[in-house]
């Protein structure tokens, strides 16, 4: 069975600034950790929190999981990537994606429509500007009239990844990014999609895509003492994403948790968050999560990394009424 060489670790939004601080700098420590990644939705700002890592880490990636393209202009984002790049001395990775209507519309004030041709175009401009030459794009969506930016970023061609879930949008990814990022996979149909991407690849020939990296997140929380607590954890995570995510939710109904999904958000829509998750199915949750033991984490991660994905990215969900405890048993773990 295929070791545990290479994890990235997602921060998540249930830490406190100081203990993602605190993590950061134990979790550096091992060898195999690779990447840390900060998401951002409605709460904190990833490119503060990225900067502040950068400050008290050396080695690993920092990583933007995931940006949306919808809240920030390209020229924005090349102006905020490229200063981290230059904090972290060259360790940004930028990932990118379209978010959701709901969010969109309702928190940004935006209208949510041809996720994909927009996302096309905003990488173009972002590489461009990254030249650290005049830019001049005369896109359907984002247009940029004799402009360059006022330092040279440190990498012209910064690793940019992309958020998918359907095809369209892994077409997408294997076309203009560098790698992919991918989450609420289930177990037996993560083998398909990496097949899927790896087909893909080989028929652009690119040079450039060799290195192209397959990344996939899992809601991951973990305990010893306490494993049913853990599941618990694992699933209200889980749930809310299906409850809020209209893309998440239409692919899970789509591949094998029709039921699990329409409870939930059948829940959801008449009483709120508070029990959803007891809708979520053993099977649902095995499939999709990481959680439990020690024992049936690791041999749950170690199943999930045998679909083929380069790197396997651990959301950080503490257990219990002390998540310091729970972030060293996590940290202890893989």
């Amino acid at each position: 069975m295929k070791e545990i060489d290479k994890i990235g670790y997602n921060i998540g939004t249930l830490l406190s600034i100081d203990q993602i601080l605190k993590f950061a700098k134990k979790i550096e420590e091992k060898k195999n950790t690779d990447s840390l990644w900060a998401p951002e939705s409605w709460g904190r700002e990833a490119f503060v929190s990225l900067g502040a890592l950068s400050q008290i880490t050396n080695r690993v990636r920092l990583g933007t999981a995931i940006i949306s393209i919808h809240s920030r202009t390209p020229a924005t984002v090349t102006m905020g990537v490229s200063t981290l790049d230059i904090l972290s001395n060259q360790r940004t990775v930028l990932g990118l994606g379209v978010s959701t209507p709901a969010i969109v519309e309702k928190w940004h004030g935006i209208k949510f429509d041809n996720p994909i041709e927009k996302l096309r175009e905003y990488i173009q401009c972002i590489r461009l500007i990254m030249k650290g030459s005049k830019v001049n794009f005369e896109g359907k969506y984002y247009k940029i009239h004799d402009f360059k930016i006022l330092f040279k970023p440190p990498r012209e061609n910064l690793p940019i990844y992309t958020a998918a879930i359907h095809k369209k949008m892994i077409d997408l990814s294997c076309e203009c990014a560098n790698g992919i990022l991918l989450y609420l996979r289930p177990k037996y149909e993560l083998p398909k999609t990496v097949k899927y991407i790896k087909n893909k690849l080989s028929i652009t020939n690119s040079e450039g895509k060799k290195n192209f990296e397959i990344c996939c997140a899992f809601i991951t929380a973990i305990s010893d003492n306490e494993p049913d607590q853990a599941r618990v954890r694992a699933a209200k995570t889980l749930a809310f994403y299906i409850a809020v995510g209209k893309y998440y939710s239409k692919f899970l109904r789509q591949n094998g948790f029709p039921t699990e999904v329409d409870n939930i958000i059948g829940e959801y829509q008449k009483k709120g968050s508070t029990n959803i998750h007891s809708f979520v199915s053993d099977k649902m949750l095995s499939a999709l999560t990481i959680s439990g033991t020690r024992e049936e984490c690791i041999k749950s991660l170690r199943e999930f990394i045998e679909s083929g994905i380069s790197l396997p990215i651990i959301q950080i969900n503490p257990v219990g009424i002390n998540p310091e405890n729970s972030i060293k048993e996590l940290i202890s773990t893989f």
